[in-house]
């Protein structure tokens, strides 16, 4: 619908700002000036003790100075009450006194045709609240007592029944006066296909209201009771006020507490919303009888920004979400995605809720995964990758199902993630029991390093490359804690490989500024446990570390710490670089492919070499030793040295072998 030429700005002049602000928020009257039309008061949209939002009423405008929000009365009430454009429209012509434009006749016509099937609708609804309370329904009410559902929440959900008469509403509507013709479009009965008489759609059901977000009752959902040999679940069929692929059951209240902080959650059916709104969350919301659509998936972004998809944790409920994945990567953007939260096998929310309660279902809603970890989840679930085929097919189903988010930074942070995972899939491990597989997935562990490989520093340490170059930085900060500050940031900013690693990391985050070393070392033994230091000085390549050696010179650690971090880093990004540039072979020419090659290749260069001015020689212990710039970078260039996809080692510069004695 489009409003004429100056209406808003009628709507606007008819408006008072301060009116309506004031529903919202409690004005600090000494900081306004009510005669100028100067307005203060807490903010309504982040939680703040101070009067930092303000209103000129004059101009009609509000901003606030804390979280920066500002706009006008039609954009406060699309923030404040969650609504669309026309529907505040629709709010503040009513209050203002204001005609909204008419509609074309057609359309017209239409509105009063809908009119009058959403009151029959409304008489259905009080038909059948008068029929659960009759004698026939007592195995209705037994049955929503044993769901949880009492006398106030049958009354809140507008519970009723169809009792198992053919026409017992049909003649009921036309009894008083409703033109049959209006009884079957609003879908509530149907005609036979021998033409005989119509016959009620909703018979020996409990029945449930659905309504649509402006309140109005477009359709209904029947259960089945114990007997009955139709299915579980029956709908309304689509009609001209319900379309069940653009319908959400509690849509309404579920945007009104998503207006208030409340997560949304996407139940299967409406007896899983009315559980988890009984227990307290408002913003559950429900398809109706079809898996999500493209439609339904754009009014819950609408509401929020992160759903909840919480499925039932049987076979059906995780295909749903699988296949709830496609519909949704084509849609993504920047702070616009869904969370998945998968029931306990055999347990839908209901199930969860009865059994351990609201903290029960609360538990599991915060160990909801991204996306990208289902996306990870379907492609990678029981199947075997025991073969380079194996592993390329992976690879494109992945780089496939990636390049269809459209945003070009959003699809190459999924590029990164699905990196991380699939080396975690990949990557050896010591520990594995023969036959088991990596991650759960099936496959077979290496039974050892080959001939090849079984001299080179990688085999007799068990660790990689970038374990290496962890262990050296942890093992440094950690012995010379006064450096910590200065990488607290890098620190921060990247995640160790190795989970052992990572957990020391975390640990010297969260350390104290100014420990030394043995207070370092106690905060580190009580939150990452005793074994994780253990772990670390126990590797056997620490030992050539010359800035780990007695009386290294704190200098020489700051480099070492620097040098190697910087090498991860280039590393890492090289890896992401080459992975997106792989990912983009589809899009690019080749001589694009070429010089992102070049580019990321140069950039390594660059980070591996040095990160500081060439120095002499430095001091290294209380004798006067000297040590040379080739001694402080052996164990690096040992490591530079070795080709890791062939698993053995390179010859290495005729004096590194003489550079790393020297050093030990």
């Amino acid at each position: 619908m489009s409003l004429p030429p100056g209406f808003l700005d009628e709507l606007r002049t008819r408006t008072s700002l301060s009116q309506v602000v004031g529903r919202k928020v409690l004005w600090d009257m000494r900081k306004s000036n009510q005669g100028k039309g100067d307005w203060w008061a807490p903010c309504p949209f982040h939680q703040e003790k101070t009067a930092s939002f303000h209103v000129d009423d004059r101009k009609g405008f509000y901003y606030c100075f804390g979280c920066h929000a500002k706009g006008d009365a039609l954009s406060f009430v699309r923030e404040t009450e969650n609504v669309g454009f026309m529907e505040a429209v629709e709010i503040l012509a009513r209050e203002a006194g204001m005609q909204m434009p008419e509609r074309d006749p057609r359309a017209r016509e239409k509105a009063d045709r809908n009119a009058q099937l959403a009151e029959v609708m409304e008489q259905a609804v009080r038909h059948f609240r008068m029929q659960l309370a009759t004698a026939a329904a007592g195995p209705a009410r037994d049955y929503l007592g044993r769901r949880g559902l009492d006398a106030a929440a049958q009354e809140r959900w507008e519970v009723g029944f169809a009792p198992r008469a053919r026409q017992g509403l049909y003649t009921h509507l036309t009894g008083k006066g409703v033109d049959p013709a209006l009884v079957i479009d609003a879908g509530l009965a149907a005609k036979p296909d021998d033409g005989g008489a119509p016959y009620d759609r909703f018979r020996d059901r409990i029945v449930f209201p659905i309504r649509d977000a402006r309140g109005r009752c477009i359709a209904f959902g029947g259960r089945a009771m114990e007997g009955n040999p139709g299915p579980k679940y029956l709908n309304s069929p689509d009609t001209p006020l319900f379309d069940k692929g653009r319908t959400l059951f509690n849509h309404g209240p579920a945007r009104e507490a998503a207006g208030k902080g409340q997560p949304v959650i996407v139940a299967e059916g409406y007896m899983d919303v009315i559980a988890l709104v009984q227990a307290g969350f408002g913003g559950a919301v429900a398809p109706l009888g079809t898996a999500i659509t493209e439609h339904q998936l754009d009014m819950l972004w609408r509401v929020a920004a992160e759903p909840v998809v919480a499925l039932d944790g049987d076979a059906a409920g995780i295909r749903a979400a699988m296949r709830l994945i496609d519909l949704a990567l084509p849609k993504l953007e920047a702070g616009r995605s869904l969370r998945f939260c998968l029931m306990p096998p055999g347990q839908d929310p209901d199930d969860v809720i009865r059994g351990g309660g609201a903290p029960a279902m609360a538990a599991l809603l915060d160990r909801a995964e991204p996306l990208v970890a289902l996306l990870w989840r379907r492609e990678t679930e029981g199947r075997v990758f025991d073969s380079p085929e194996r592993k390329a097919a992976l690879d494109k189903a992945l780089r496939e199902a990636i390049r269809k988010i459209p945003d070009p930074s959003l699809r190459r942070h999924y590029g990164d993630e699905v990196n991380r995972l699939r080396w975690e899939l990949f990557r050896p491990r010591r520990a594995e029991a023969p036959g088991r597989g990596r991650g759960g997935r099936g496959v077979r562990a290496p039974e050892g390093p080959t001939p090849a490989a079984r001299g080179s520093l990688l085999a007799s340490s068990g660790l990689s490359e970038d374990a290496l170059r962890e262990a050296v930085v942890l093992a440094v900060l950690i012995r010379q804690p006064g450096h910590l500050d200065r990488f607290l940031g890098q620190l921060e900013g990247m995640s160790f490989a190795t989970p052992g690693h990572e957990v020391l990391r975390l640990s010297l985050l969260s350390a104290s500024d100014g420990a030394d070393a043995a207070a370092l070392e106690g905060h580190i033994r009580a939150t990452a446990g005793p074994e994780a230091l253990e772990n670390l000085f126990a590797s056997s390549h620490l030992a050539v570390v010359p800035a780990l050696q007695p009386g290294a010179d704190p200098e020489l650690a700051e480099l070492c710490v620097a040098e190697e971090l910087a090498k991860l880093s280039a590393r890492r990004g090289l890896e992401a670089e080459l992975a997106e540039a792989v990912q983009d072979l589809g899009d690019l020419a080749d001589e694009g492919i070429t010089w992102r090659l070049g580019q990321a290749a140069e950039a390594r260069n660059r980070a591996e070499k040095s990160q500081v001015e060439d120095k002499a020689e430095y001091d290294i212990g209380p004798n006067g030793a000297r040590l040379r710039r080739a001694e402080r970078t052996a164990f690096s260039s040992l490591l530079d040295e070795i080709d890791f996809g062939r698993g053995g080692r390179k010859s290495r510069r005729p004096d590194a072998e003489k550079d790393v004695k020297n050093s030990g």
